[in-house]
C-alpha cells in the first residue's frame, strides 16, 4: 500500500486529492445519514452543484443510495470507507506517527484519527468510533467502566454498538454544572444502556469541599459504596479539557483561575490541573478519581482532540498514568511539533 501511494503522489497526485475528498464526503454521509444535500452542503460548506456532482458518482458507483429521507451508505459503501480510513492512515502517515508518540509519550497505544475534531462534526464522532473500539478491546467481564463527562465523552457513549451484560458503569467524579447531556451521570447511563449492564450514578457536584464531602458520606451509605466502586474501576475512560477553560467551566474565583495559570497548568482532566511536562499544580476537591488513584486502574484511556488541545493532552499524558491516547491528527501533529521543540 505505501509503494502504491508512492507511486500515486509521483504520478498522479490530483487522484489522492480526489480520492480524500469523497472519503471525507462519505464520512459525512455515513455520521448524518440519511441526509439532504443542501445540509450536506452547509455540512462540508460546499456549493450544491459540487456536492451533486460528487454525490452523483458516488451513486453511481454503488457507495451510496437516494430515499424520500435523503442520502445514505450502501452496504458497499460502508467496507469502501473502511478501506478508505486505512489508506488515508498511510496516506498521512499516521501509522508512524502513532508509534512515535507511544514511545515520546510512554504510552501502550496511541490511536490517530485522521483530520481536525474543532473543525470537522465527523471527526469528533469518529474520535468517539475508535474510543468505543478500543473499550471494547479492553473491556471483559464482571468490570467497572468509569467515564468523565464531556461533550467528546457524550460521543463515545453514542458510539458503543456492542454488548457485554455483566459490565458495571460508574461516573468518574462529581458533575459539572453543564448541559445535561455532557455530564458524567448521563454518559454512564448511556453507555450502561449500549452494553445491556448497570450503572450506578454520584448524585454531587464536583468542586464541593473536603469537610463537606465527609460529611455528605458519613450520612449516605448509598453513596458511599458509589464511591467505593468508582475507586475499585478496571477501566476509565476520560477527556482532556484545556486548564483555564476548565476552571471557567467550573465558576472558579478569577483569583484562583490567575494562580493556576501562573503555576503553568495547560490541562485539565478528572478535576486536576498540569503544566508541562506532566506536573499535578491544582486539584479540586470532590468524589471519585484522581490523577493519582489511576496507578490502581487497570487500563486508563484518555481522548481528546483538536490542536487548541496539543499542550492539555502533553500535561495530562506526562503524569504518566495513561494507558491508551485516542486524539486526531491535529492534536497528534500539534503534539509531535512541542516534543521536538522541547515545548
Amino acid at each position: 500500500m505505501e509503494k502504491f501511494i508512492q507511486l500515486q503522489r509521483k504520478l498522479a497526485p490530483e487522484l489522492i486529492q480526489i480520492i480524500e475528498a469523497r472519503y471525507n464526503l462519505l464520512r459525512h454521509i455515513k455520521h448524518a445519514q440519511p441526509i439532504g444535500r443542501r445540509a450536506l452542503s452547509s455540512m462540508l460548506d460546499m456549493g450544491e452543484r459540487g456536492v451533486r456532482a460528487q454525490v452523483d458518482w458516488l451513486k453511481t458507483a454503488g457507495l451510496v443510495k437516494f430515499s424520500p429521507l435523503g442520502i445514505s451508505v450502501t452496504d458497499e459503501g460502508q467496507i469502501m470507507l473502511a478501506d478508505l480510513a486505512e489508506y488515508i492512515r498511510i496516506l498521512h502517515n499516521l501509522v508512524g506517527l502513532e508509534a512515535e508518540l507511544a514511545q515520546r509519550l510512554n504510552l501502550m497505544q496511541v490511536v490517530i484519527i485522521p483530520g481536525d475534531s474543532e473543525a470537522d462534526s465527523a471527526v469528533r464522532r469518529e474520535l468517539g468510533r475508535a474510543t468505543a473500539s478500543v473499550l471494547r478491546q479492553h473491556l471483559g467481564d464482571n468490570m467497572i467502566v468509569a467515564v468523565s463527562g464531556g461533550s467528546t465523552m457524550a460521543k463515545v457513549a453514542e458510539a458503543v454498538n456492542f454488548s457485554v451484560p455483566t459490565t458495571t458503569v460508574v461516573p468518574a467524579r462529581g458533575g459539572l454544572g453543564e448541559v445535561v447531556e455532557y455530564q458524567a451521570n448521563t454518559i454512564a447511563a448511556v453507555m450502561a444502556n449500549k452494553l445491556g449492564g448497570r450503572y450506578r450514578l454520584l448524585h454531587i457536584p464536583d468542586g464541593v469541599n473536603e469537610e463537606t464531602l465527609e460529611a455528605i458520606l458519613d450520612g449516605d451509605t448509598n453513596l458511599r459504596a458509589v464511591a467505593d466502586m468508582i475507586k475499585k474501576a478496571n477501566i476509565l475512560v476520560h477527556g482532556i479539557g484545556q486548564a483555564g477553560e476548565m476552571a471557567e467551566r467550573r465558576g472558579m474565583a478569577a483569583a484562583t483561575i490567575a494562580d493556576i495559570e501562573q503555576h503553568g497548568a495547560v490541562g485539565e482532566a478528572l478535576g486536576q490541573y498540569c503544566a508541562l511536562p506532566g506536573k499535578i499544580v491544582y486539584v479540586t476537591s470532590s468524589i471519585g478519581l484522581k490523577l493519582d488513584d489511576l496507578a490502581g486502574i487497570d487500563t486508563v484511556i484518555a481522548v481528546a482532540g483538536g490542536s487548541a488541545k496539543a499542550k492539555a493532552i502533553l500535561a495530562v499524558a506526562g503524569t504518566g498514568e495513561q494507558s491508551v491516547l485516542v486524539t486526531d491528527e491535529a492534536a497528534a501533529k500539534a503534539i509531535q511539533l512541542l516534543i521536538t521543540n522541547n515545548i
